[in-house]
């Protein structure tokens, strides 16, 4: 496989993820919130639902970003994009761990997601344009 096609099925992949993250968040907030990490959410006549939702839209204009910069074929701007969200999954994961969330879903979730973000960035700025 090479690093082109690679790099392709990695954003392919994290967009409609995302995009299911972020409406599992806006939807059912408080269900999905459970595999975020943090060992408590706010309960009671909606609070903290309004948080979890602003997560979800995160999530959904991040799934945005990558979708029209794939689509549209901005392969440079893609990999910019998510080299500036990979910073979001590793806020993620240091917030659980400080809070006293359980450390696999730490790693495991948001580091893992770090690193594939890292990671497919770094493919797609390591392409080189069709003329060069």
């Amino acid at each position: 496989m090479t690093i082109k096609r690679l790099a392709t099925v990695l954003a392919v992949l994290g967009g409609p993820f995302l995009l299911y993250a972020g409406t599992s968040f806006l939807f059912a907030p408080q269900a999905t919130a459970e595999g975020f990490g943090l060992p408590t959410w706010p309960q009671g006549q909606g609070e903290g639902e309004a948080f979890l939702q602003v997560k979800g839209m995160r999530d959904i204009g991040f799934a945005g970003v990558i979708l029209v910069l794939l689509l549209t074929g901005q392969r440079k701007a893609l990999g910019l994009a998510m080299a500036a969200m990979a910073v979001v999954p590793v806020g993620d994961m240091l917030i659980v761990l400080s809070e006293g969330g359980p450390a696999a879903t730490a790693y495991g979730v948001h580091g893992l997601a770090a690193a594939v973000v890292a990671l497919t960035a770094g493919l797609l700025l390591r392409e080189r344009s069709a003329g060069a």
